[in-house]
């Protein structure tokens, strides 16, 4: 049995993976031990967390009704842990890869369960130099949850595009939008998730996975999109590390009125909307490849269309549930990314700016502190503050 938790329906939660910095190289450097240790025994130590990398936090927010309160979450645990940093002379960014860090020279936290990940894996596994943020969304009954991430399944290749910020490895621009996405997926309970029709046959799979040995604990599938049954949620994890907080936001509230919008037609009898296996395959690649600029297949029908159009008319579709939820404002930062460009879009425009892929580390420091995306002008205006795209 696979028990799922009560949730209150459409709650929220945000874990954001950051990158620990070097304030004058802008490398990697390995030393989240040392800002967990600093934290000990502070509110903080619930709320920053260590991952697989030692250069590597994670911030986590509590459990929240809105993106508002995600957005003042996040930022009260940053204004608390920036006072840390500056004491250690570090710097945080976040991208779905760094720009030009080497994946060989990074250490693996020496806990027992990223030991045998790497053992089991190996050269993949020690290759996932990557970051993300996941989002996860209360559902208000447990038969809801598979129809749900079946519909969100149709939605990957909108969060992958606007999500993408991963267009370099070590140093390489790999000409995809994110080459997280490509990577992650080698790992073998990573990618699109496996569709059941219902909770027994999800169930016999995660038996199944523990009998032969592919899993001990149900956390180690790392689909895009999965069941938390511990927190009673859907688990939204296809974008690359967001840059910037009001990213972060557009896409939580995105996830959130989608989620809602579905347990609503659920409870209204209706049947949620699917395509074909390969659809969601084929969608994932255009995705990863193109980013914003990715023709998707847009319905069972197979007609296609501009990602940037269909995430266009899912807005203004969604924004009455928005209303609702009161995260109306985060949402329309939907159609921002068109003009202001996806992530990977602004770091290849700085290097081209700049040619120098340690100038396009210095955005992604200037773009997490600002908040917002900032223009391909070496990170700073001529006054020497960060200068923003135009609304």
């Amino acid at each position: 049995m696979v028990a799922f938790a009560q949730s209150e329906r459409s709650t929220l939660g945000v874990e954001w993976e950051l990158a620990l910095v070097d304030p004058e190289t802008l490398d990697l450097v390995p030393r989240a031990g040392e800002v967990l240790d600093a934290i000990a025994g502070t509110p903080l130590a619930d709320r920053v967390v260590g991952e697989m990398l030692t250069n590597t936090i994670e911030i986590v927010s509590g459990v929240q009704t809105t993106v508002a309160g995600i957005a003042e979450d996040l930022r009260d645990i940053m204004r608390q842990l920036r006072p840390v940093l500056a004491q250690l002379g570090l710097e945080v960014l976040c991208a779905g890869t760094h720009p030009f860090a080497l994946w060989q020279n990074q250490e693996v936290t020496g806990h027992a369960r990223y030991a045998e990940l790497i053992n089991r894996t190996q050269w993949w596994g020690r290759h996932m130099l990557i970051y993300g943020v996941h989002t996860h969304v209360g559902i208000d009954s447990r038969d809801k949850v598979l129809p749900i991430l079946a519909a969100l399944t149709c939605y990957v290749p909108h969060l992958q595009a606007v999500g993408a910020t991963s267009p370099f490895w070590e140093a390489t621009d790999t000409h995809y939008a994110s080459n997280r996405a490509m990577m992650f997926q080698q790992l073998p309970t990573a990618g699109l998730p496996y569709l059941f029709d219902d909770w027994a046959g999800y169930e016999s799979y995660i038996a199944d996975m523990k009998k032969t040995g592919v899993i001990d604990e149900i956390t180690e599938i790392r689909w895009d999109l999965r069941p938390a049954p511990h927190w009673g949620t859907v688990e939204v994890r296809v974008c690359d590390g967001l840059s910037t907080l009001s990213e972060v936001l557009a896409v939580t509230a995105f996830v959130q009125c989608l989620v809602d919008d579905f347990s609503a037609r659920l409870d209204a009898g209706e049947t949620l909307p699917t395509m074909p296996d390969w659809f969601h395959v084929e969608n994932k690649w255009r995705a990863a490849r193109y980013g914003m600029d990715a023709i998707i297949i847009e319905d069972a029908d197979a007609r296609e269309r501009l990602v940037t159009e269909v995430i266009a008319d899912e807005v203004e579709r969604l924004m009455p549930v928005a209303r609702r939820l009161g995260c109306a404002n985060e949402l329309a930062l939907m159609n921002r990314f068109a003009t202001t460009g996806a992530g990977y879009q602004r770091q290849r425009a700085q290097l081209e700016c700049s040619g120098s892929l340690g100038s396009v580390a210095r955005l992604l420091v200037d773009e997490f502190r600002a908040e917002f995306p900032l223009s391909a002008d070496a990170s700073r205006g001529r006054d020497g503050e960060p200068s923003r795209f135009s609304a």
